[in-house]
């Protein structure tokens, strides 16, 4: 299989992990967009978001990214993303979230207000 986040998860494709368990990878982006730039992969070949409904893992997914984000003292705050299709900017065809931290981030659209 060429995808590249099965082969990291099979550990065909060196990659700097900062968790693993039985269903989930998380690695640490090799482009960071904030000082803390995380991917959490289910190691199950889904597209996207859009194709997720194994429930347990959907709910693995967000419990592990709000695990590292405490294990890298995140403590002040931090972003989840889930870029999906191509309107969405996916990139790569696995799901797999982003885990943003250790700055300020800011509102995700210009003139958006956290209420």
């Amino acid at each position: 299989m060429s995808c590249i986040f099965c082969r990291i998860g099979k550990g065909e494709v060196p990659a700097t992990k900062v968790h693993e368990d039985e269903l989930v990878v998380v690695i640490r982006d090799i482009r960071p967009q904030a000082p803390t730039h995380l991917l959490v992969i289910p190691k199950e070949h889904i597209a996207s978001l859009w194709d997720l409904e194994n429930e347990a893992l959907a709910g693995r997914l967000l419990q592990t990214s709000a695990r590292v984000a405490r294990a890298e003292g995140l403590e002040r705050g931090w972003r989840l993303i889930a870029n999906t299709r191509e309107h969405g900017g996916q990139e790569v065809d696995h799901v797999h979230l982003h885990v943003l931290g250790g700055r300020a981030l800011g509102p995700m659209l210009p003139g958006s207000h956290a209420h």
